[in-house]
C-alpha cells in the first residue's frame, strides 16, 4: 500500500498540496521530509505524538526523517493557536530542551547514517545578515495574504508583534535551507500549521524552481471536539518524570467510548482488521478495545515492561487489589499535614481536584473515595495514623486514584 493511502486509512491526512504529484514523488524514490519541534518545554507531550507516529510509518515505508529542532524559532515564538505572546527564553534553556527532546525522539526514530538526522535552525538563523534577508526572502512573501492566514487572523484584534509576524518567513527559510542541505521535499506537521508550511513550499518553488510538497495531520479531538490529552494536571506529557506510565496508561484505559475507533486507528500500529474488530465492540465489551489501546499507547511511549506494569496496576485496582507502586503518589510531611490537613487540600494537592472549591463539590456529589469508605463530609480531615505505612488510597471518581504518603 502506498505511505499516503495508508496514512488516510489510519485517519492521518487533513491537507496535502499538489497530491498527485506527491503521489508520484513517494512512488518514485526514497524522500526525505521534515518535522518540526520548537523546544518551549524539555519533554515533548501528546500534541507531538500524532506527527510523531507519522515520522514512524514513513521510515518504515523507507523515507527518511528530519527532526527539526526549532533552537532560532523558538527564541521568537509561534503566534499559531496562541491569545498571546510566547514567554521569551534564553539560549540556555532552549538548548537543554533540545538535548532533551532529541534524546525522547531516538526512542520512536531509528537515527544514524542515511536515516533520521536531527538539525537545529539555530544553525542558520541565529546569524543571519536581516538586510539580505528581508531582500532575499521577505519579497516573495505577500503582507495581505499573510495577514489572511488563520494563525495571523486570530491575533489581530488582541495584538500582533512584528517579532511573531516573522515566523512564518523563518519557517519557509527553514524549509528552504533543509532543501538545500539535504534535498527535503517535504513538510509534516499538524494542521495548525498549514498556512506556515503552505509559505515553506511556495517559497521553494518560487525560488529554486522545484517540487515542495506539505501535508498536514488531522488534531486528535474527543467526540464532542476538545482537544486528546490534557488531564487534571496539565498536558499529557511523554516524560515518565512529568507523566507516569501508569497515568499514561489511565489516559487511554479511561476514553469515552466514542473515542475508541480513531484512537486504536491513529495511535497504534495495530493491523486494521484488528482495529476495526475491536472497535466494533459494544456495551462490557468495549473495555477490551480500551485495554489494548491504553497497552499499545504506553509501550510505543514507555517500553513494553513499563506497559506491562500499568496494565497489571490497573487491573489490581479496577479488582480491589493493594495499593500498587505504579498509582500516582503525592507525599506530604507531617509538618504540612498538621498546617492544614483538610481532605479537600489534598484532593487539590494530589492533582484530583483541580480546585479546592471543585474538590467540595466532588465530596457532595459522592464522587470522592478515602480508603475504601466514601467521603461525605467536606470538612473532613486526613491524620497521620489513616497514612499508616503503606499511604492512604485518594479517588474521584471511578478512573482517578493518587496515593497519599508521608515524606521521609
Amino acid at each position: 500500500m502506498h505511505i499516503l493511502d495508508l496514512l488516510k486509512e489510519r485517519g492521518f491526512i487533513a491537507q496535502v498540496t499538489f497530491e498527485e504529484e506527491l503521489y508520484e514523488q513517494l512512488e518514485n524514490e526514497p524522500t526525505t521530509f521534515y518535522v518540526g519541534f520548537d523546544p518551549t518545554a524539555s519533554s515533548l507531550h501528546f500534541g507531538h505524538f500524532i506527527p510523531i507516529l507519522a515520522m514512524m510509518h514513513m521510515q518504515r515505508a523507507g523515507h527518511r526523517p528530519i527532526a527539526l529542532v526549532g533552537g532560532g524559532t523558538t527564541m521568537i515564538g509561534d503566534p499559531s493557536g496562541k491569545t498571546d505572546m510566547r514567554k521569551m527564553m534564553t539560549k540556555q534553556t532552549i538548548q537543554k530542551n533540545a538535548q532533551k527532546i532529541h534524546k525522547q525522539l531516538s526512542h520512536f526514530l531509528a537515527f544514524g547514517q542515511g536515516k533520521a538526522q536531527m538539525v537545529n535552525n539555530a544553525d542558520w538563523l541565529l546569524d543571519l545578515n536581516y538586510m539580505e534577508f528581508i531582500r532575499d526572502i521577505g519579497v516573495h512573501f505577500s503582507v495581505n495574504r499573510m495577514l489572511a492566514a488563520e494563525c495571523y487572523k486570530q491575533r489581530l484584534e488582541r495584538g500582533l508583534t512584528f517579532l511573531e509576524f516573522n515566523y512564518m518567513l523563518m519557517q519557509s527559510y527553514d524549509f528552504l535551507q533543509l532543501f538545500k542541505r539535504c534535498n527535503c521535499r517535504l513538510q509534516m506537521g499538524g494542521d495548525d500549521q498549514w498556512s506556515n508550511m503552505l509559505a515553506g513550499a511556495d517559497l521553494i518553488r518560487r525560488k529554486e524552481r522545484e517540487a515542495a510538497f506539505a501535508c498536514t495531520f488531522n488534531l486528535l479531538m474527543t467526540h464532542d471536539g476538545k482537544k486528546m490529552g490534557k488531564t487534571e494536571r496539565g498536558a499529557l506529557w511523554l516524560d515518565a518524570e512529568l507523566c507516569s506510565p501508569y497515568e499514561f496508561y489511565q489516559y487511554w484505559r479511561n476514553i469515552a467510548d466514542a473515542d475508541v475507533p480513531k484512537s486504536l486507528s491513529l495511535l497504534t500500529f495495530l493491523p486494521m482488521e484488528e482495529v476495526h474488530r475491536l472497535s466494533a465492540l459494544e456495551g462490557a465489551d468495549i473495555n477490551e478495545a480500551k485495554k489494548t489501546l491504553a497497552f499499545e499507547c504506553t509501550k510505543l511511549v514507555h517500553g513494553e515492561e513499563e506497559a506491562e506494569r500499568a496494565q497489571q496496576a490497573s487491573a489490581a485496582l479496577f479488582s480491589g487489589g493493594s495499593i500498587s507502586d505504579e498509582v500516582p503518589t503525592f507525599a506530604i510531611s507531617l509538618k504540612e499535614l498538621a498546617s492544614d490537613s483538610r481532605l479537600t487540600t489534598l484532593l487539590h494537592l494530589s492533582g484530583l481536584c483541580s480546585s479546592r472549591s471543585e474538590a467540595r463539590k466532588m465530596i457532595q456529589q459522592s464522587a470522592v473515595m478515602v480508603g475504601e469508605s466514601k467521603a461525605t463530609d467536606v470538612d473532613s480531615l486526613v491524620t497521620a495514623d489513616m497514612l499508616g505505612s503503606d499511604g492512604l488510597l485518594l479517588r474521584r471518581g471511578k478512573k482517578n486514584y493518587c496515593r497519599i504518603v508521608l515524606k521521609t
